[in-house]
C-alpha cells in the first residue's frame, strides 16, 4: 500500500537499483571500465575474459540487494518485454553447501525459445533456437516484485540465422544509422569535435486508473483491456475539471508509490497530472537516449500496472478503454544530441542565421512528406483505430506544425529565396497590476498536429498508449538519415559550399512544404484540404501497414541496414495476424458477454416488469408506464438477440478466411461493423434495465467510484 508517511531524498534513492556507470566505476578494474566503454561508445567487440569480470561484478551487486535470480529481458514481437529466470545457482557441492556463479557467457547470450515468440514466418515451429545479446548501452537492474528482487540484463533478441525478432535490434541499427548520417553532416559545417550524434527521446504515457473489484467484474476489461459494451454516465469530461484537476489521494498515493520505483531504477520521472477523461492520468520522464528511454518506457508501464495492483486498481494502458471519452496516447519527443551538448534541433534565438538548423529541417520536412505513409504506419495498432481523428487525437493524416516563427522563415525562404529575419516572442501582458508581464514564445502549441516543433524538439503525438516507442523511433531515425544522406551526397561534392547549401534548403522547403500545416487537424477542411495536396489518409491498421513493405521502404530500410526484405515481410505478417487476432478475442468476447450475461439479466428485468404489469392490471392500477418499458426493452431485446447471431455468424466467416491481409481486412471493413451494431441496442438497454439487475459495473462506477 501506499508509503504516504515516509520521507526520502530523491537523489539518495534515484538508481540505487541500477547497475550504471558510477556502480561500474566503483566496482570495475579500470582496465575493464575502460573495454567496456570501448564497446559502449566505438562498438568494438567484447572479450570473454572482459565479459567475466564483468558478469562477476554484476552478480556480487545483485546478490548483495537479495537477487537470486538472473533474466535476460527483452522485447519481442508480441510488444511487450519477455523475461525467463535463472538462479545464480551453478552446482552443489559435496559439501552440502551451492556454489554461485555468473560468467561473462551467461551475460553476454542467453537462448530463449524463438519458435515460441511471432516471427512472421522467419523460423519455423521446429526451429526453436534463438538469442538474447546483451545491450551494454542500456543498464542492468534490479526489480524488485512478488518473485523478490531479480537482476535484470537488457538485451537484444534473434533468431539462429541472425534476423531481428524483436524491436530493439532494429532500433540499435537505426541509431547507429542516424549517428553515421548526422555526423556526415555536422563535418560539412565544419564540426570536427562531435564523435557521436544520439537520438534523444521523452515519452509521455497516458493511462486510466479503475478500482479492481469492478475491473475484475468486466470480461471485457479483462479479456481486451477496453470496454466493449457501456452507456455513458450523467457526467464525462464536459466540465473540463478533470485536467490538472487536484488529484485524489487513492491516486495521489499511487503516483508517489510509482514515482519512488521508478526512480530507484533510475527512470527520470518528472511531470504527473490528471489528464482530460474522469480516471485518466499522464506520466512524462526527461529526455535519455532513444534505446534506453524504449527501455524505460517498459519498465514505466510496468511499474503503473504492478503499483496499481498494490493499490487495489486497475491500469488500463488501452488507447480507447472507454467510449465517448478521451483515449490515451503516448507522445513521442524526438531529437538529435552530440556527445557534446549541441541540439540540432536547437534553432537558436535567430533560426533564418542558423544555417545548419535550417538544413536538418529541411531535411526532416523530406523525410516526414516522403515517408508519411511509413512514420503513419509506425503508430498503427488495433486500438489507435478507435481513437485517431475522433477530435481527441490528431487525425490520421500525417502533417508537420511549425509555428509562426519556423513558418515565417520557411515562407521566406521559399518565396524570395532568403530569410532576413525571425519573428520574436514579444510581451504578454496580464492587465493585471499584481502579476508581472513576461516573455511569450514565439510559437504557440498545436494539440490537433501529429508531428509537432515544440521549441527544440519534434513532438510525435500519434503513438498508441500501451505500444512499444521502439517502432516510431526506428522509423524517424531511418527516414531522417535517409533525408541527410541525400545532402550530403550532394553537399559533399559542392564546389561552393554556401550557394550549394542555401539553394538545397530552398529545394527542399519549396519541395515538401506542402506536409507543412499550422491550423485545426480536428476540422473536415484539413481532411479535404490533405486530400487536395495529395498527403495519404490512412484511416485504420489494415490501411497503414502496407507502407512496410512497399519498394521505397524496402530499399531504404536496406539502404541503411535496419531491416532486411525478409525482416519486414515477417512484420507485416505479424501485423495482419495480430489485427485479426485482436479483433477476433474482441468479437468472441461480446458473444461471451451478451449470451451468459446480458441477455439472461435482461430477461429477468423482463419478467419482473410483466409480473408488475400483471399485478397492477389485476388491482385495477394505471400499469401503462411498466408496459411501454416493457415494450422497449423487449424490443431492444430482440435487436440485441439479432445482432449476436450476426456477430456469430460473420466471426465464423471471418475466421474461415486465408490467414494474412484477407482476414485482417475482412475483421475491419465486415466484422468491426456489426460489433457496433451489437453494442447499440445493448447500451441503450443498459438505461432501461434496473442497476441491481445489471450484470457489470457501469461507466459511471469505472470511472467515478474509488480513485
Amino acid at each position: 500500500m501506499s508509503e504516504t508517511g515516509e520521507r526520502f531524498n530523491v537523489a539518495d534513492i534515484f538508481g540505487e537499483d541500477v547497475f550504471s556507470d558510477k556502480v561500474m566505476q566503483q566496482r570495475l578494474p579500470k582496465s575493464v571500465y575502460r573495454e567496456l566503454h570501448k564497446t559502449i561508445e566505438e562498438g568494438k567487440d567484447l572479450d570473454i575474459h572482459v565479459a567475466d569480470a564483468i558478469a562477476g561484478a554484476m552478480k556480487q551487486w545483485a546478490i548483495e540487494k537479495g537477487a537470486t535470480h538472473f533474466t535476460h529481458w527483452f522485447q519481442p514481437l508480441t510488444g511487450v518485454t519477455a523475461e525467463k529466470h535463472d538462479s545464480f545457482i551453478t552446482a552443489p557441492r559435496p559439501d552440502g553447501t551451492v556454489l554461485m556463479e555468473f560468467s561473462g557467457k551467461e551475460l553476454i547470450k542467453g537462448e530463449p525459445d524463438a519458435s515460441s515468440f511471432p516471427s512472421g514466418g522467419l523460423r519455423a515451429t521446429f526451429e526453436a533456437r534463438g538469442y538474447t545479446a546483451w545491450d551494454p548501452t542500456s543498464p542492468a537492474f534490479v526489480r524488485n516484485d512478488a518473485a523478490g528482487p531479480i537482476l535484470c540484463i537488457p538485451t537484444a533478441f534473434c533468431s539462429y540465422t541472425g534476423e531481428a525478432l524483436d524491436f530493439k535490434t532494429p532500433l540499435l541499427r537505426s541509431m547507429d544509422a542516424i549517428n553515421t548520417q548526422s555526423l556526415r553532416l555536422l563535418r560539412l559545417f565544419g564540426n570536427n569535435k562531435s564523435k557521436k550524434v544520439t537520438p534523444s527521446v521523452g515519452p509521455e504515457q497516458e493511462y486510466f486508473l479503475v478500482d479492481e473489484d469492478a475491473f475484475k467484474q468486466r470480461k471485457d476489461l479483462v479479456y481486451t483491456g477496453r470496454t466493449l459494451f457501456g452507456a455513458m454516465p450523467p457526467k464525462g469530461q464536459e466540465l473540463d475539471d478533470h485536467y490538472f484537476g487536484t488529484l485524489r489521494q487513492r491516486v495521489a498515493a499511487f503516483m508517489r508509490d510509482v514515482n519512488k520505483e521508478l526512480w530507484k531504477l533510475g527512470v527520470p520521472a518528472k511531470t504527473q497530472h490528471n489528464e482530460v477523461a474522469p480516471a485518466q492520468h499522464e506520466l512524462a520522464v526527461i529526455y535519455e537516449n532513444a534505446s534506453l528511454a524504449v527501455d524505460n518506457n517498459h519498465i514505466v508501464m510496468q511499474t503503473l500496472k504492478r503499483i496499481a495492483a498494490k493499490h487495489h486498481m486497475r491500469c488500463l494502458l488501452h488507447e480507447k478503454p472507454f467510449a465517448g471519452v478521451n483515449g490515451s496516447g503516448k507522445h513521442n519527443n524526438w531529437s538529435l544530441m552530440t556527445d557534446d551538448g549541441i541540439n540540432l534541433l536547437d534553432p537558436g534565438k535567430t533560426p533564418h542565421q542558423n544555417v545548419q538548423f535550417l538544413l536538418v529541417l529541411a531535411c526532416i520536412l523530406k523525410a516526414v512528406d516522403e515517408h508519411a505513409d511509413l512514420l503513419r504506419e509506425s503508430a498503427a495498432d488495433t486500438g489507435n483505430d478507435q481513437r485517431l481523428g475522433a477530435n481527441e487525437a490528431p487525425p490520421a493524416i500525417i502533417s508537420v506544425f511549425l509555428g509562426d516563427q519556423l513558418q515565417d522563415v520557411v515562407s521566406q525562404l521559399v518565396k524570395t529565396g532568403n530569410a532576413t529575419s525571425s519573428l520574436k516572442g514579444g510581451k504578454l501582458q496580464t492587465g493585471v497590476s499584481t502579476l508581472p508581464d513576461f516573455t511569450k514564445d514565439a510559437t504557440d502549441r498545436n494539440r490537433t498536429s501529429p508531428f509537432a516543433f515544440t521549441g527544440n524538439k519534434f513532438e510525435f503525438r500519434m503513438l498508441g498508449s500501451r505500444d512499444s516507442v521502439a517502432a516510431p523511433n526506428i522509423v524517424l531515425d531511418t527516414i531522417v538519415a535517409e533525408a541527410f544522406s541525400d545532402a550530403c551526397d550532394v553537399l559533399e561534392q559542392a564546389e561552393d559550399f554556401d550557394v550549394a547549401v542555401h539553394d538545397l534548403i530552398k529545394q527542399y522547403l519549396n519541395d515538401h512544404q506542402r506536409i507543412i500545416f499550422n491550423g485545426n487537424g480536428y476540422s473536415d477542411e484539413w481532411v479535404a484540404e490533405a486530400e487536395r495536396r495529395g498527403l495519404p489518409n490512412l484511416r485504420s491498421m489494415v490501411d497503414a501497414i502496407p507502407a512496410l513493405e512497399s519498394e521505397k521502404s524496402v530499399s531504404m530500410f536496406e539502404k541503411f541496414k535496419v531491416f532486411t526484405k525478409p525482416e519486414l515481410a515477417s512484420r507485416v505478417e505479424i501485423k495482419y495476424e495480430t489485427y485479426a487476432k485482436n479483433t477476433h478475442i474482441e468479437a468472441a468476447t461480446m458473444i461471451d458477454m451478451a449470451s451468459k450475461s446480458i441477455i439472461p439479466a435482461v430477461i429477468r428485468w423482463n419478467r419482473s416488469l410483466a409480473d408488475t404489469v400483471i399485478a397492477l392490471t389485476q388491482a385495477g392500477a394505471d400499469a401503462s408506464v411498466e408496459k411501454d418499458l416493457l415494450a422497449e426493452s423487449t424490443g431492444l431485446l430482440a435487436e440485441t438477440k439479432a445482432g449476436l447471431q450476426k456477430l456469430i455468424q460473420i466471426t465464423d466467416e471471418a475466421e474461415k478466411k486465408p490467414e494474412g491481409r484477407e482476414r485482417a481486412v475482412f475483421y475491419h471493413y465486415d466484422v468491426t461493423p456489426v460489433m457496433a451494431e451489437l453494442r447499440a441496442p445493448v447500451d441503450r438497454l443498459e438505461m432501461i434495465v434496473d442497476k441491481d439487475m445489471w450484470p457489470m459495473p457501469s461507466y459511471g462506477d469505472l470511472m467515478f467510484s474509488g480513485t
